[in-house]
């Protein structure tokens, strides 16, 4: 039975990716129906995981309303083509700094016409820059301080009272992630120049200059605004964690104090920037911020139901492997986050049943950067937009379903990552 509800899993979830957009979250309640037909019970919608996103993309959208993803996109222009040569290194960090501010990777839709910009300007294939710019992307959700994912999980292991917590997360994912993002991007920049196959085409580049950007009056002040916000949350949850004590009975979990700082960041970018708050539904960032909700809380209801129903015969199938490897683990982790959807919608899923079975929460941080693997099937919306933006031709899907330029180097980085954090998780015990 278990194997034919996995399988009814499967079909929604291709049915999904098939109709792509918002149909994988319209796929995903339709399996949650079609295993209720089979007897099983509907596992907890992730409304909280959802509202840990609704609130952010709403104060970014604000800030994108008041210019302030304008001026964000201008400070990232400037960095690009300050040290062009350096594409490859410089065009990632933007996206993993952006996303890490964030915690969502809609702020790196507008990066990727500068980095294809600047390429062209500089006759270098945008292809390498723009794969693992996708990557950092992602793994930057990992190392946000703000993130669902790291909100959510940092959650399940303090109430369990293992001893790792909120402080202990961030310290691994932050430099994790990060150095292996200079590192995966490093070998990259010496390997194309080394291979020569880094050059868009014969001929000397053109040199051009940078689309002028009107930085609108109040786009600085938002952007303070939103990381007065950001700062806020850290702080809180650094205050309250239980590894410190120094709030030993707070009022508002992290959770909580970051709905609500988050929405109030929201309306001071609407007070003092003036921003028409009727706008900011129609906004880019809105738009697709809210599809991807949609997408959650289908994938994500359709994922907890079969794993809630199924999880003792999962347990007695698979707990002792996954207790004697972690790699495994990892692997596990990183498959079914490509189907999953969400980083988010995988820690909360996978995370807890892997902690009740036993594994140590230790090896569940150093394995978190394997919730950054959206992009091993080509229907992730950073990726598809890379590849649309790319109009030199260089970045091209295959044929073949997992046939793309973007599967290499985000391999590396996530793998690079979790080696790196096990490496600190090991340093912290």
């Amino acid at each position: 039975m278990v194997l034919v509800q996995f399988l009814v899993v499967l079909l929604f979830l291709y049915i999904g990716m098939r109709v792509g957009g918002i149909g994988v979250g319209f796929a995903g309640g339709a399996g949650v129906m079609a295993l209720s037909a089979l007897g099983d019970t509907p596992g907890e919608m992730p409304l909280l995981v959802i509202v840990f996103i609704m609130v952010v993309i709403i104060a970014i959208a604000a800030m994108q309303e008041a210019g302030g993803i304008t001026y964000l996109v201008a400070l990232t222009e400037r960095l690009l083509r300050r040290y062009p040569r350096l594409l490859v290194i410089t065009a990632p960090i933007s996206t993993w700094l952006l996303t890490m501010m964030a915690s969502t990777g809609q702020v790196s839709f507008a990066c990727m016409p500068v980095i294809v910009g600047v390429a062209k300007e500089n006759n270098i294939k945008p292809t390498r820059a723009l794969a693992i710019s996708v990557s950092a992307s992602l793994l930057g959700i990992v190392a946000s301080p703000i993130s669902a994912a790291v909100i959510f999980f940092s959650a399940t292991l303090e109430k369990n009272n293992h001893g790792w917590g909120y402080l202990e997360l961030i310290a691994v994912s932050i430099p994790a992630t990060l150095l292996a993002l200079l590192v995966t991007s490093i070998f990259y920049l010496c390997w194309d120049r080394f291979k020569k196959q880094d050059v868009l085409h014969d001929g000397a580049a053109v040199a051009t200059f940078g689309v002028s950007r009107e930085i609108p009056p109040y786009a600085r002040r938002s952007v303070l605004i939103f990381l007065v916000g950001l700062v806020a949350v850290l702080v809180y949850a650094i205050l309250i964690s239980p590894k410190l004590g120094l709030i030993a009975h707070p009022i508002m979990n992290s959770g909580q104090a970051r709905v609500g700082v988050m929405m109030g960041v929201a309306l001071l970018i609407v007070v003092g920037c003036r921003v028409n708050v009727h706008n900011i539904p129609s906004g880019s960032v809105f738009k697709t911020g809210m599809t991807s909700c949609i997408c959650i809380l289908g994938v994500a209801w359709l994922g907890s139901t079969f794993m809630d129903n199924n999880q003792q015969e999962l347990q007695n199938a698979v707990s002792s492997y996954l207790l004697d490897s972690p790699v495994l683990l990892a692997l596990l982790i990183m498959l079914a986050s490509c189907f999953l959807y969400s980083q988010a919608a995988s820690t909360k899923i996978l995370f807890p049943v892997a902690l009740s079975m036993g594994v140590a929460p230790g090896v569940m941080i150093a394995c978190f950067p394997a919730t950054a693997s959206l992009f091993i099937l080509p229907n992730y919306p950073t990726l598809l937009a890379a590849v649309a933006l790319d109009d030199t031709g260089s970045t091209r899907l295959g044929t073949h379903i997992i046939d793309h330029p973007f599967l290499l180097p985000g391999l590396m980085s996530v793998v690079r990552s979790i080696a790196f954090a096990a490496g600190l998780v090991l340093l912290i015990q």
